[in-house]
This record gives C-alpha cells, structure tokens and sequence, in this order.
C-alpha cells in the first residue's frame, strides 16, 4: 500500500487533474511514516520487553502493575518520542514535537493503566492453565546477536 501511494505520487498526474499539490502535501509523507514507525515499534517493544523482564527479577515476579506500567512508561516514552521525531521533524513547527509527543506518550500509559486489571486476569488464566511462571534469569536480551 505504501508502495502505491509513493508510486502515485512519483508519476506525473493527469492533465485534467489539479490535486497533485494536496495529494504529495497529505500523501506524500507515508514513506517517511511507515518508516518512523517501524523503528519506533522495533524500539519501544523492545524497551519494553527488557524493562518489563528485568522489573520482574527485582520484584520477584510481585506486584505485576508495577512492572507493566513501569515497562510501557519506557518502552512507548521512547516509541513516542522516535515516532514523532522521524515523522514530523523538520514538517511541523519544532516547539510543537515535544507536546505531540507527550500526548501520544500519556494516553498510551493511561491506557495500560486502565487495562491493568484485564491484565491480572489474563496472566491468572493463563499460570492456571500452563503452571508455569518464567524469570529471565541470565537471558542475554542482545538483539543483535544472532
């Protein structure tokens, strides 16, 4: 999908047709979208897969809220913030990043807050079903080893 809108917006338009400034305007940015967001999902996740791990060492696998909300406060801060830094810098007015950015950054942490008790009975189903309750005890999170 990406590669049509580049693609449409690359050949030369009609002659009949004069929306080619708003099409490059509002379309023409999904490259560069597609590709922020790639890198800030592969960032963030991360982060968040590592924080959320390693605070379940040092809690002793206690007080799941903690490291679930902990973990996604890391993880979508840094999401956020490379999200809108790769697909707005340099489009929208330099001032305005960080409070798009921190608006992203506090729904997305409201949301895991008011999912938290969805949350407890998921993991409760599922340690019920599966009995078993994983520490990454000396997991080598490395994600550029192979």
């Amino acid at each position: 999908m990406v590669a049509a809108v580049w693609i449409g917006g690359e050949l030369p338009p009609a002659p009949f047709w004069r929306g080619q400034a708003a099409y490059q305007e509002i379309l023409g940015q999904t490259p560069r979208i597609l590709v922020a967001s790639f890198l800030a999902y592969l960032v963030g996740e991360f982060a968040n897969s590592y924080v959320l791990a390693r605070l379940k060492l040092v809690t002793r696998g206690r007080w799941l809220w903690v490291r679930t909300i902990g973990s996604t406060i890391v993880g979508e801060g840094l999401d956020s913030a490379l999200f809108v830094a790769l697909a707005f810098g340099g489009v929208v007015p330099a001032g305005v990043l960080p409070g798009i950015v921190l608006g992203q950054w506090w729904v997305k942490v409201l949301y895991e807050a008011a999912a938290t008790p969805l949350t407890y009975v998921a993991v409760a189903w599922l340690k019920s079903r599966e009995h078993v309750d994983t520490f990454d005890y000396g997991t080598d999170f490395n994600p550029l080893r192979l």
